[in-house]
């Protein structure tokens, strides 16, 4: 196998694979609907990128065609490759092959696994794959050249199943992507279940309440609120660090918020000490972890304005980042704190809509933008009847350091304040000005 194709090659899962194969010496090249900047730094890459889906955009040389889960049976490139009798794969399939003869450090769950993975590949100074931009390297992939890789695994599809790793954290086992389950909590619990029992060693978050009912004592567990304590925030040039005390281990300081960001780091602090790295490499290699993209991500700080794009879209994100912004925001001496949400899906809005209703309590005001739909179907939803006080947007764009929000055609300034964005649509692109 040499020459592969990926539909759907601009995403932030299936561009991390492409890069991981042409970074081994494959040939890689793909589609994609937009030319978006991903598909830019690809291409930077040696990676060919074909923008709109059509049968000639695959050569008939080719050996593999992977696809993401959003591209059906029809699509003409699919469809093209059948007829040349390419095998095809989803991404889901399409896993143990590209990861064969690696040592896999997996994490999964709902929220901070992005985060996670970075930490522990910063730790171990591995590969990675992960559903975000590392910070340091400025890429969602890194390669070297030795045989551990951190993967971010991915529940939303149960592609978290085809794995086998060496070993796996579990952040926690919120119910997320239901719909993929058929909104069987039995079914979703199970997938959990099973992509634990794929390893010989586990790291647990056992405050988490499905995580708690585990109780393989071959398992590690970390009790954040008794393992983790003198807990601090400090601010270095507008830069927040949490350090922690973790079990008898010392002390750790890690770039973060919040205790969200300690349990996280505590996580891969464990795996690390349970494969034999000492507490002073450990120390050490944590320092080089630079944050993630679009996590608690600084886009503006000066005396005046703050603005903040985070990717929390669930109540449960919101409510542990809103912490650390307070927490923030009091080590600046700032009291303006304002909320900008997008809400991202209508199965996710509906799903956790009471939760939604309460977990931006604190700020001082909360603008909302439409729906991030995602490709998803409209669905009827008043949010005007559930929010009351909030202030509904139509969009909103930067300008130099402060933002602009359009309300029925007239313009809003935001200025004098700390403003975060909690979104994973693309509000994250109207913060940075693009």
């Amino acid at each position: 196998m040499k020459k592969i194709f990926f539909i759907g090659i601009g995403g932030i899962g299936l561009s991390a694979l492409a890069r991981f194969l042409n970074e081994q010496g494959y040939i890689v090249y793909g589609s994609d609907v937009y030319e978006s900047e991903l598909v830019k730094e690809l291409r930077a890459e040696g990676i060919a990128v074909f923008i709109g889906h059509s049968a000639s955009n695959l050569s008939d040389d080719t050996d593999l065609l992977i696809y993401s889960a959003v591209i059906d049976e029809n699509n003409p490139e699919r469809v093209k490759a059948k007829e040349l009798n390419i095998k095809c794969l989803s991404r889901k399939q399409a896993l143990p092959l590209i990861l064969d003869k690696k040592q896999i450090f997996a994490v999964a769950g709902a929220h901070g696994k992005s985060t996670t993975s970075a930490i522990l590949a910063s730790i171990l100074q591995s590969s990675f794959i992960i559903g975000a931009v590392d910070k340091r390297s400025g890429k969602n992939m890194l390669y070297r050249k030795n045989e551990n890789i951190v993967f971010e695994a991915d529940e939303s599809d149960s592609s978290f199943l085809n794995l086998r790793p060496r070993l796996s954290i579990v952040t926690n086992a919120e119910p997320e992507h239901l719909e993929h389950y058929e909104h069987n909590l039995d079914k979703f619990y199970t997938a959990y279940l099973d992509f634990i029992n794929q390893s010989n060693v586990v790291v647990l978050n056992a405050e988490d309440e499905f995580l708690a009912t585990i109780n393989n004592p071959k398992h590690i567990k970390l009790y954040p609120s008794k393992d983790i304590k003198n807990l601090k925030l400090q601010v270095k040039n507008y830069l927040p660090y949490i350090s922690f005390d973790l079990k008898d281990y010392g002390t750790f300081s890690v770039l973060g918020h919040s205790k969200c960001i300690a349990v996280d780091a505590a996580l891969a602090i464990l795996s690390a000490r349970n494969i034999g790295l000492s507490l002073s490499e450990i120390k050490q290699n944590l320092m080089n972890f630079c944050g993630i993209k679009k996590r608690f991500d600084i886009l503006v700080a000066n005396e005046k304005n703050i603005i903040i794009d985070d990717y929390a879209h669930h109540p449960t994100e919101v409510n542990e980042t809103k912490q650390g912004v307070f927490a923030y925001a009091k080590e600046l001496n700032i009291n303006e704190c304002v909320a900008i949400w997008q809400p991202h899906k209508y199965t996710r809005l509906i799903d956790n809509l009471e939760e939604f209703k309460t977990c931006f309590n604190g700020f001082n005001k909360l603008y909302i933008l439409p729906v991030y739909s995602a490709s998803q179907k409209e669905q009827s939803i008043n949010l005007k009847e559930h929010f009351k006080n909030a202030i509904f947007i139509d969009d909103i764009k930067r300008k130099d350091d402060y933002l602009i929000a359009f309300k029925d055609k007239e313009e809003i300034i935001l200025d004098n304040a700390l403003y975060i964005g909690f979104n994973a649509g693309d509000l994250t692109y109207k913060l940075r000005g693009k």
